[in-house]
């Protein structure tokens, strides 16, 4: 049985924000990485940092305050596509979520991205995660 490293992530985003924490830490890899990445350029993150323990590598994610009505933050990630169960979807099937207040995440060919950049470039690829 392997380890879902978005579905960590995913959950340590709810669970810090249902118990109203400022920062996350969670296992450093590629994959979240670039999703840390896309949360902090579209605005739902406010700092992602790197950090050591050693031989192991975190990253601490900073989460917006709920206070300013006028940022975006994250209420209720989703895992759509699992390890046991890959959901791919081309460019014209991808979901709007919340007629496009949420954001998809995908992993095409040309690596990780959101919908919307999905849908300029005109690529599918396989569904990550759902955030609104």
């Amino acid at each position: 049985m392997g380890n879902d490293t978005i579905a960590n992530l995913m959950t340590s985003i709810r669970n810090a924000d249902m118990g109203k924490k400022k920062t996350v830490r969670v296992t450093s890899t590629i994959m979240t990485d670039n999703i840390a990445r896309i949360l902090l350029r579209e605005g739902f993150i406010e700092d992602v940092r790197e950090h050591k323990e050693g031989k192991k590598s975190l990253l601490v994610l900073t989460s917006r305050s709920r206070e300013r009505k006028e940022k975006r933050y994250i209420t209720a990630p989703k895992r759509i596509s699992k390890p046991g169960l890959r959901i791919y979807s081309n460019y014209r099937e991808i979901p709007k979520v919340l007629g496009g207040m949420g954001i998809v995440i995908l992993s095409t060919s040309q690596g990780i991205m959101t919908d919307r950049e999905a849908r300029k470039k005109k690529i599918g690829g396989e569904l990550l995660c759902i955030l609104w």
